[in-house]
Protein backbone atom coordinates (compact mmCIF):
# COMPACT_ATOMS: atom_id res chain seq x y z
CA UNK A 1 0.00 0.00 0.00
CA UNK A 2 1.41 3.37 -1.00
CA UNK A 3 0.63 5.09 2.32
CA UNK A 4 2.78 2.56 4.19
CA UNK A 5 5.58 2.80 1.63
CA UNK A 6 5.55 6.60 1.75
CA UNK A 7 5.52 6.61 5.55
CA UNK A 8 8.50 4.28 5.67
CA UNK A 9 10.38 6.42 3.12
CA UNK A 10 9.66 9.61 5.10
CA UNK A 11 10.83 7.99 8.32
CA UNK A 12 14.07 6.77 6.70
CA UNK A 13 14.82 10.20 5.24
CA UNK A 14 13.96 11.99 8.50
CA UNK A 15 16.39 9.86 10.46
CA UNK A 16 19.07 9.97 7.76
CA UNK A 17 18.91 13.65 6.84
CA UNK A 18 17.83 15.40 10.01
CA UNK A 19 18.43 13.07 12.94
CA UNK A 20 15.38 14.71 14.53
CA UNK A 21 12.68 12.94 16.49
CA UNK A 22 9.17 12.87 15.07
CA UNK A 23 8.18 15.57 17.52
CA UNK A 24 11.05 17.93 16.67
CA UNK A 25 10.65 17.39 12.94
CA UNK A 26 6.89 18.00 13.14
CA UNK A 27 7.55 21.25 15.02
CA UNK A 28 10.11 22.28 12.39
CA UNK A 29 7.60 21.87 9.56
CA UNK A 30 4.69 23.24 11.61
CA UNK A 31 2.69 20.01 11.59
CA UNK A 32 0.91 18.35 14.49
CA UNK A 33 3.10 15.58 15.94
CA UNK A 34 0.29 13.02 16.11
CA UNK A 35 -0.66 13.73 12.49
CA UNK A 36 2.97 13.37 11.40
CA UNK A 37 3.34 10.13 13.40
CA UNK A 38 0.29 8.69 11.63
CA UNK A 39 1.81 9.67 8.25
CA UNK A 40 5.02 7.79 9.07
CA UNK A 41 2.97 4.82 10.26
CA UNK A 42 1.14 4.76 6.91
CA UNK A 43 -2.27 5.35 8.46
CA UNK A 44 -2.93 8.68 6.75
CA UNK A 45 -4.01 9.56 3.22
CA UNK A 46 -1.90 12.71 3.13
CA UNK A 47 -2.52 15.71 0.87
CA UNK A 48 0.01 16.87 -1.69
CA UNK A 49 0.38 20.13 0.25
CA UNK A 50 1.54 18.23 3.33
CA UNK A 51 3.75 15.94 1.24
CA UNK A 52 5.46 19.06 -0.13
CA UNK A 53 5.84 20.48 3.38
CA UNK A 54 7.54 17.26 4.50
CA UNK A 55 9.79 17.12 1.42
CA UNK A 56 10.88 20.72 2.00
CA UNK A 57 11.60 19.95 5.65
CA UNK A 58 13.72 16.99 4.59
CA UNK A 59 15.50 19.08 1.96
CA UNK A 60 14.47 16.81 -0.91
CA UNK A 61 12.42 17.26 -4.08
CA UNK A 62 9.09 15.52 -4.49
CA UNK A 63 10.62 13.17 -7.06
CA UNK A 64 13.44 12.31 -4.63
CA UNK A 65 10.91 11.64 -1.87
CA UNK A 66 9.11 9.09 -4.05
CA UNK A 67 12.30 7.56 -5.50
CA UNK A 68 12.41 3.79 -5.24
CA UNK A 69 8.78 3.39 -4.28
Amino acid sequence: MITKDLGKRIQELRKERTGLSQEKFALKIEMDRTYFASVEAGRRNISIINIKKIADGLGVSLSELFMGM
